[in-house]
């Protein structure tokens, strides 16, 4: 058994940058599924918010319009307080980052590159190129390495140990071993992204499969606002991968197949630049209506670039011209880019406050996997990366002064049973003759991308919600191909599994009962957002039976009274 004073799992932006800050006074052990550098942070391409006012366009700029631009984004959803702090915060972390080497953009005085993103009133988002993620994520790994964080790369974590209202640690596998490790900790604080790949088509990495959030859910950490997914309108035709906001914020038009800039007709405003939930739902009606062009690999609506011309291309978005001539042959320079809507972000997660602190006592959760929640129904560009290292800079204060004040103990003998349960599982899933994980994961991704994605019925969520509870009965006979325990990715993948499963199961039934349209969430019955009934958060608990209980809790409302979102 490992024991760490505080313990990390994962390795992207939000648990590096808790790790940095919490190492110099603890023991901390870093826990990651693929080396850190290999997180879906570095995925992320255009940029990262903050109201530094650099843009000749944004002199009057300010952190109370970030947060008004991110409460309206939100549909009101967004609990204001969180929002309040982490737009108040977003300042002084960018200049953290530049401060420890990360090689932002830069406008000719020196000064950090902003531009335009969907939904803010000013240019705000802090770019590099397009790999921004990547700067921010190795910048963030060169750190914790140079501070001496202990981490441990390509360990799998199966299980998460609360017992008593106290979280005790994890167990985990090593991955080159097969070993499984019970990790004994004071706190443990989770920053382990997002679950994309519940769906088929998604733009998240193939890690990117929700375990962190169904492992909490399962040990017993209620989930917030699980209905509420972010479908990107901007992913390239076939492979789904990310086409970033910012080919939009530095000019990119949207074009149907009758030659019309189509934004016209659903944000005569902000165009191309409204809202992720609008400019999806708008690509999808086109394609829908029959002003979609046709491909082998799917029907599409062409994002244009050509007009800004070959070195404005190549200096801003130089990865996003790699990506389309490796992956299908076409150079944005001289064709437009064929794209369509696809999975792309979890507004829901982990119910956790402010602090990153969830109910249990010394558990956390910070970035995608938990719910703050600063992003409500819609999460606007460039606030994710903001939310990633804001949240982990402030788990690391919430902890430090948790330990001050509560000197936590956490008990060996739990995570004692729960690696003998883990092992019992692991030898059900290793006996021959079950059904092979990867179908049951081909039929949910199928089923949720066709009956819970950018509309929704209640018909169609029901038939889903079918399935579901359908495959979670059929994973009861899963076994893998290999009983051997190390490197077995196909054993771990069916572990990860029950835990997508569960995930699926508290977005379809949020889905089902919340009766209105807000944010990322359209019912096509009930298409108007309705904040007498439905302006509170969405609290999924498992019950006794394994099936979600829902309740609901009010929105924190401090400045900004809902109003109708007009772009």
């Amino acid at each position: 058994m490992l024991n760490h004073d505080i313990l990390v799992v994962g390795g992207g932006l939000t648990g590096l940058r808790a790790a940095v800050g919490l190492c110099d006074r603890y023991n901390v052990g870093l826990v990651s599924k693929v080396y850190p550098v290999r997180s879906h942070s570095i995925a992320a391409q255009g940029g990262i918010n903050a109201a530094l006012t650099n843009n000749p366009d944004s002199r009057d700029d300010s952190w109370e319009k970030h947060t008004f631009d991110t409460i309206k984004g939100s549909d009101y959803l967004g609990d204001q307080n969180a929002i309040e702090i982490m737009c108040k915060e977003a300042i002084k972390i960018v200049y953290e980052m530049e401060h420890w080497g990360c090689p932002f953009s830069r406008f000719s005085d020196g000064t950090i590159a902003q531009r335009p993103f969907g939904g803010a009133g000013y240019p705000r988002t802090c770019y590099s190129a397009d790999v921004t993620g990547h700067s921010l994520l190795n910048t963030l790994y060169e750190r914790a390495v140079a501070k001496g964080v202990k981490i441990y790369p390509e360990w799998f974590v199966a299980a998460l140990c609360i017992e008593d209202g106290q979280c005790h640690g994890i167990i985990a596998q090593d991955t080159h071993t097969g070993e499984l490790i019970p990790v004994r900790s004071k706190c443990t604080f989770f920053g382990t992204g997002g679950y994309g790949r519940v769906y088929k088509h998604s733009t998240n990495a193939l890690i990117n499969t929700g375990s962190g959030i169904g492992m909490a859910y399962k040990a017993g950490v209620p989930l917030k606002d699980m209905e509420f997914v972010q479908f990107h309108p901007t992913t390239l035709v076939g492979t789904n991968i990310l086409m970033t906001e910012g080919c939009r914020g530095e000019g990119g038009y949207l074009f149907n197949n009758q030659g019309e800039r189509f934004m016209k007709r659903y944000a005569p405003s902000a165009m191309e630049l409204a809202p992720r939930d609008i400019v999806a739902r708008s690509i999808q009606t086109e394609i829908n209506q029959g002003r979609g062009f046709e491909h082998p690999l799917g029907t599409y609506i062409q994002l244009d670039l050509r007009h800004l011309g070959e070195n404005k291309i190549i200096e801003r978005l130089p990865g996003i011209r790699s990506i389309c001539i490796d992956f299908i042959g076409i150079d944005p320079v001289r064709e437009p880019i064929p794209i369509m809507p696809s999975q792309h972000y979890s507004m829901g997660g982990i119910d956790v406050n402010e602090r990153t602190a969830s109910e249990i006592k010394g558990f956390y959760a910070g970035g995608e996997c938990a719910c703050v929640s600063v992003h409500g129904a819609n999460r606007l560009g460039g606030n994710s990366l903001l939310e990633t290292i804001v949240f982990g800079k402030l788990a690391s204060i919430a902890i430090q002064e948790d330990l001050e004040k509560d000197n936590l103990k956490p008990n060996e003998k739990p995570l004692k049973m729960l690696k003998d349960a883990v092992l019992k599982k692991i030898e059900r899933l290793t006996q021959p003759g079950g059904e092979k994980p990867y179908i049951i994961s081909a039929e949910l991704g199928a089923v949720m991308d066709e009956k819970v994605g950018i509309f929704r019925t209640h018909d169609e969520m029901s038939q889903a919600l079918e399935k579901v509870i359908e495959l979670k009965n059929r994973y009861k006979n899963v076994s893998v191909s290999s009983a051997i325990h190390y490197m077995n990715y196909e054993l771990q993948s069916a572990i990860e599994l029950e835990y997508m499963l569960d995930v699926a199961h508290a977005i379809t039934l949020g889905a089902i009962l919340r009766k209105e349209s807000r944010g990322a969430h359209y019912r096509l019955e009930f298409t108007k957002r309705n904040d007498n009934d439905w302006l509170k958060h969405t609290i999924a608990r498992m019950g006794d039976d394994g099936d979600p209980v829902l309740s609901y809790k009010d929105v924190v409302i401090t400045r900004y009274q809902p109003m109708e979102r007009k772009y």
